[in-house]
């Protein structure tokens, strides 16, 4: 075999892969722990925050949120339900971000933004090789026999 073409058989999938977990492992752990604090700690200031942003029910909305930082972080981190875990993630960041932020400076936006983006890849490509969904079988989306 060519080295090249050994090269890219060996080392090609495993680079993709790879970075998907150091993406899910570096970001989810780092939502994760930004969300431990709120879910182990006291709501009240936090709701009150999700209320003068005009949601209803601000309490259920600030544990959703706190709720989507923490076990989504954590589902993404191993690599469990990892696009509804980056979607829940992805959407929790835009109303931080251009809600609860929108009037602050972009360095008081970038975590949020980074923490967007990252989850909008990951929602984008999928948990990789490495992660608890690849021990799940998929579904084949053939059409069904004649």
């Amino acid at each position: 075999m060519n080295p090249d073409k050994l090269r890219k058989w060996l080392f090609a999938p495993l680079s993709a892969d790879a970075g998907l977990l150091l993406l899910r492992i570096a970001f989810g752990a780092g939502l994760a722990c930004h969300g431990y604090g709120k879910v182990t700690g006291d709501m009240t200031k936090f709701a009150e925050g999700v209320a003068r942003l005009g949601f209803p029910l601000p309490l259920v909305f600030a544990w959703a949120a706190a709720l989507s930082e923490f076990l989504g972080g954590t589902f993404l981190a191993i690599g469990l339900l990892t696009r509804p875990s980056a979607l829940f993630i992805a959407f929790t960041m835009a109303v931080a971000a251009f809600g609860a932020h929108s009037a602050d400076p972009f360095r008081k936006k970038e975590l949020a933004l980074a923490y967007l983006f990252a989850a909008a890849a990951i929602f984008l490509t999928g948990s990789g090789r490495y992660a608890v969904d690849s021990l799940f079988p998929r579904k084949s989306k053939a059409a069904p026999p004649p």
